[in-house]
């Protein structure tokens, strides 16, 4: 006897339409410890969405390796022989501007963690504990987001109460009148050409104000200098 109701045999799994599969982002791990460099990348490569892709074990190699390879993110330990991780930074910015930079250390050093920032940065994460820190600090570089643990934000917070007593100028005021003219447009989204017909000068001088403020304030793009520009009171959040 026919059964209407058999249940049809299974023809494999059921095909769910999902987002479409993102590249891991690649990383240049630079440590002059092979150790050190073998712990931090069994953390990284077991992450879906990281992957180890250079290693280097030194600032100067660092450098070639980001020559040498498609990479998103640097991380380097702050000492390191022959050219330092803070030297390697500096290096590697000015080299590719779109490259994310954790900075990797022993040290709960306030002086590291500002040479860190100034060297371009965007994170700081200390080794002790980087099984825990690491791998959201490498989230947030490529989301271009700071990464900083908590007594580095206990650092940042006294150095400015530091630099309030001391009587010291606020950052917004180390740019010109014009300048913060400028950086107030171009954080409310007008394009050269209208930021020069609203202040009377030309589209070249207009850039000119712009890779000024850029450079001042050590910031890549529009979208920190938006950041800042907030940061500093000039446009409504």
């Amino acid at each position: 006897m026919h059964d209407d109701h058999a249940t049809p045999a299974p023809t494999g799994p059921a095909e769910t339409p999902g987002t479409p599969r993102t590249r891991p982002t690649r990383i240049l791990l630079a440590d002059d410890h092979a150790l050190v460099r073998r712990g931090v990348r069994l953390i990284l490569d077991q992450e879906p969405d990281l992957e180890v892709v250079a290693e280097a074990g030194d600032g100067a190699e660092a450098v070639e390796q980001a020559r040498a390879h498609e990479v998103d993110l640097a991380v380097l330990d702050i000492a390191m022989p022959r050219m330092t991780g803070l030297q390697a930074a500096r290096e590697l910015a000015a080299l590719k501007p779109d490259l994310r930079i954790l900075m990797l250390t022993m040290h709960d050093n306030e002086q590291y963690f500002f040479q860190a920032l100034k060297a371009g940065a965007s994170g700081y994460v200390l080794k002790s504990v980087a099984d825990r820190d690491l791998v959201a600090a490498c989230r947030a570089a490529v989301r271009d987001e700071p990464f900083l643990y908590p007594g580095a934000v206990t650092a940042l917070i006294r150095h400015y109460l530091d630099r309030v007593r001391q009587g010291e100028e606020a950052p917004a005021q180390i740019l010109t009148p014009r300048e913060e003219e400028v950086l107030k447009l171009v954080a409310e989204g007008h394009s050269s050409k209208e930021i020069a017909e609203l202040l009377f000068i030309s589209v070249k001088t207009v850039q000119r104000h712009r890779a000024n403020l850029l450079s001042k304030l050590g910031l890549r793009d529009r979208l920190e200098l938006t950041r800042y520009a907030i940061r500093a009171g000039l446009v409504e959040p």
